[in-house]
């Protein structure tokens, strides 16, 4: 392994990153309702998942995953129910002022884990985007490595999204269209997890 690969990887990763998606969405949301704070800790929940993930995929899970499909199903059908009921949430308080409907910062890195938890495909998309990029044969120090890399980038990735979104100007920008952009990302979520739950 040499830089030219973690390059690679980390602009795989960022642009993974930017993706609309249940984790963006959820941080995005998370920074201008509550904070940097509270957008920073969602940021570390997403990240160490994500990471987490990633370590998995390094150690094999995907063929665990296929070894025992139930696993897989029992997984994706927990994680396909917490987006939903995130979903239903965010649509039910649309019109609650802010202080009623955003989390609370001490809840804000256990959202983000389970928000990320929830996709178990996750693993899939790892073990792919490894496979192609990295050369087989990497050491536990080498894979130690990545998981770490992966984990920072994250971090950094979120953490500027908390910095920029929980501005004046963004909050107050939310808090006008706070019904409308609530509304749009529950329902963004929840088919999401009704995708998750019924696809393959």
């Amino acid at each position: 392994m040499d830089w030219t690969h973690l390059l690679a990887f980390n602009l795989t990763l960022l642009a993974a990153l930017a993706a609309p998606g249940p984790a963006l969405l959820f941080a995005l949301r998370q920074a201008i309702t509550g904070g940097f704070w509270v957008g920073l800790a969602t940021g570390l929940g997403l990240a160490l998942m994500a990471a987490t993930w990633t370590a998995a995929a390094l150690l094999g899970l995907e063929a665990v995953f296929a070894l025992f499909p139930w696993a897989f199903l029992l997984i994706k059908t927990l994680g396909a129910a917490y987006l939903i009921w995130v979903a239903y949430g965010l649509w039910r308080d649309a019109s609650k002022p802010l202080s009623d409907s955003a989390t609370p910062g001490r809840k804000a890195f256990l959202g983000g884990l389970l928000v990320n938890l929830a996709n178990p495909k996750s693993v899939l998309f790892a073990a792919s985007v490894l496979v192609v990029i990295f050369p087989a044969g990497l050491t536990l120090s080498e894979k130690a490595f990545i998981v770490t890399n992966h984990l920072l980038v994250e971090v950094i990735a979120y953490g500027s999204f908390a910095a920029l979104l929980s501005t004046p100007p963004a909050r107050a920008g939310y808090l006008r269209l706070k019904p409308v952009f609530d509304r749009v990302a529950g329902a963004i979520l929840g088919l999401l997890g009704l995708k998750l739950l019924v696809g393959k």
